[in-house]
């Protein structure tokens, strides 16, 4: 289901207290699996209403969707049905490192615009050969699409800034190479999932100025399912693996470069995510709305993480004809 919320700006601490609790107290029906963190007593609060366990649980979509890993199975598998329909990428280099490479998905169509969409995984697995099976949603509306390549933060010190380097050169090459495949530079969109939705929230409001690139580079974005502010995250348990320091924290927070934004947003999550992925979402919807930047927030009843991007391999799904309806395209 595609809903505009009417207020987002009543998304509020109180409705984050709410949710948060709503989530980690459910009543589970005999024989089905509890989701969200373990029965435990209360400890102290470390962010919101939440104590360590809950708030590791909630930055943890296996708590909320035990079945994560078939499903990224499953869209594996529609990546290769995706690439024998379509034939296989064009893979070209956008930097020196042997990760900095990314796939263009081509439609016949002459100039056509772009989406690239940057893949999830926890910025610690998966890659753009995964996440092929958005490209057949846009290809056959007359759109090419191009999955980048990064690297796994525990292959760079955990340091987060090297990801999201990576991925505002890649959204570069492809602004400057554009014409080498029938791409018309005036028109690229951008989309994200997950960790994926946080690093393409950071190339969004990093500015373009560093690459003398104009500030409206992108004409549009689809986030799902992202974090856009770190400072929860960095008391969480992925701080096992992802270094946050305060610069790090202020720097690669979306939620606090607002500002910076020049894009037209459609942000979405599931209602059976973890409560902080529903929460960050509807923050950062009611931050961007508050601004006056345009905005539009579209929720999948029912839908756990995975299905959010699931969705966006569908023309006619919640994630895929939101993303069309942007490029002008349905």
């Amino acid at each position: 289901m595609n809903v505009n919320e009417p207020d987002l700006a009543l998304s509020t601490r109180r409705t984050a207290l709410i949710a948060a609790c709503g989530a980690a107290c459910c009543v589970v029906a005999p024989g089905q699996q509890a989701l969200g963190p373990p029965p435990h007593q209360k400890g102290p609060k470390v962010f919101l209403d939440y104590d360590q366990i809950e708030l590791d649980a909630a930055y943890d979509q296996t708590v909320y969707e035990p079945d994560i890993d078939q499903l990224s199975a499953k869209l594996k598998s529609d990546s290769d049905t995706v690439r024998a329909k379509l034939g296989d990428p064009k893979r070209v280099a956008y930097g020196t490192t042997e990760i900095e490479k990314l796939d263009i998905y081509r439609t016949s169509r002459p100039n056509a615009p772009i989406f690239i969409f940057i893949h999830g995984g926890r910025w610690r697995v998966a890659t753009a050969h995964d996440y092929g099976f958005p490209a057949e949603t846009f290809v056959r509306a007359g759109a090419h699409c191009v999955v980048p390549d990064f690297n796994w933060v525990q292959d760079v010190n955990g340091d987060l800034r090297v990801l999201a380097s990576q991925v505002q050169r890649a959204i570069a090459w492809v602004y400057h190479n554009a014409p080498t495949f029938g791409g018309n530079p005036g028109r690229i969109y951008l989309g994200g999932h997950s960790s994926g939705g946080h690093l393409a929230g950071v190339a969004l409001t990093s500015g373009w100025k560093d690459f003398g690139l104009p500030s409206d580079l992108i004409k549009g974005a689809v986030l799902l399912s992202g974090m856009y502010d770190l400072k929860p995250v960095r008391l969480s348990d992925r701080s096992s693996y992802v270094k946050i320091d305060d610069a790090a924290e202020q720097a690669l927070s979306p939620q606090r470069h607002i500002g910076q934004l020049d894009t037209p947003l459609v942000i979405g999550y599931g209602t059976r995510e973890t409560p902080e992925f529903q929460r960050q979402s509807r923050e950062f919807a009611a931050a961007v709305k508050a601004a006056g930047k345009p905005v539009e927030l579209i929720v999948g009843e029912n839908y756990v993480h995975m299905e959010m991007v699931e969705s966006l391999g569908n023309p006619y799904g919640l994630a895929g004809s939101a993303a069309l309806k942007l490029m002008k395209l349905l």
